[in-house]
């Protein structure tokens, strides 16, 4: 039996019209918000190092392989969900 394993999701930065706590081509860790989601917006953890609300049309949801997930992991355990 195989450990079902946590998964994050990532999205990769496409806009950022007015938010200096974001840069276009980064890839940033999604938090779940069913809320937010619900109005068009996605919960992330910024540059700031905390999680915001931003528009979901400033994001494209990417797949990571899980070598790449599991770094990115390390970096950010805050991600974790």
């Amino acid at each position: 039996m195989t450990k079902a394993r946590t998964q994050t999701k990532y999205v990769l930065c496409i806009g950022n019209t007015d938010c200096d706590d974001l840069e276009k081509g980064k890839v940033y860790p999604v938090l779940p918000d069913a809320k937010a989601k619900q109005n068009g917006f996605i919960r992330i953890i910024d540059e700031s190092g905390e999680d915001y609300l931003y528009p979901a049309n400033y994001f494209f949801v990417i797949e990571l392989p899980q070598k790449v997930e599991r770094s990115l992991r390390q970096l950010s355990p805050a991600a974790i969900t």
